[in-house]
């Protein structure tokens, strides 16, 4: 079975995205095609890019790089959910991929962003040609969220949320299998 990893990119106090991206996780498991690796960026606490070599070297010197290396490198395909600020994505997203390059590679990718009217839109696109350079492969929906709401700490999809994030989990499995003799 596909391990399918779920990148929760926002790790601000009081963030909306845990509980979106806690959904997300509910949906792939019981979709029951992946085993699901749920990464929230704020636990996993990686600092500013700090090795001395180039990613795209694969010489790791610190153990978080070589542990993060480990497991992006056991996924099979990706999730990234994310906010929207200030028209692009958050910091932690942009760095958590930055430390590794190969580890990437031709693996499938799909997006769940959230912001105010534009849905993360923006974020989005900001995103897509960082890890088309990588070579990953993008799936063709992705979820947006406009302002995203709670009630009692509880994410509500909407019908269409949860039609999107269906067909992306119906494309990460195809993908996933398909890419897999492609990888470096």
């Amino acid at each position: 079975m596909p391990t399918l990893m779920i990148i929760l990119g926002s790790v601000r106090e009081g963030r909306v995205g845990a509980p979106i991206a806690q959904w997300v996780a509910r949906t792939a498991e019981a979709d029951g095609r992946f085993d699901v690796d749920f990464v929230d960026l704020a636990e996993l606490a990686l600092p500013p890019m700090d090795e001395p070599n180039h990613p795209t070297r694969r010489q790791y010197t610190r153990p978080h790089t070589i542990a993060w290396a480990e497991r992006v490198g056991a996924a099979d395909a990706f999730l990234f959910c994310f906010p929207e600020y200030n028209h692009s994505f958050a910091a932690p997203i942009k760095n958590a991929i930055d430390y590794l390059a190969v580890e990437w590679a031709r693996k499938p990718v799909g997006f769940v962003n959230w912001g105010g009217n534009s849905g993360g839109t923006r974020a989005q696109l900001a995103l897509r040609p960082v890890v088309v350079a990588l070579g990953m492969v993008m799936t063709r929906g992705n979820v947006e969220i406009n302002m995203p709401h709670l009630t009692e700490g509880v994410f509500t999809p909407t019908t269409q949320h949860t039609a999107v994030l269906d067909s992306q989990l119906d494309e990460l499995t195809t993908l996933s299998t398909t890419l897999l003799p492609l990888r470096p």
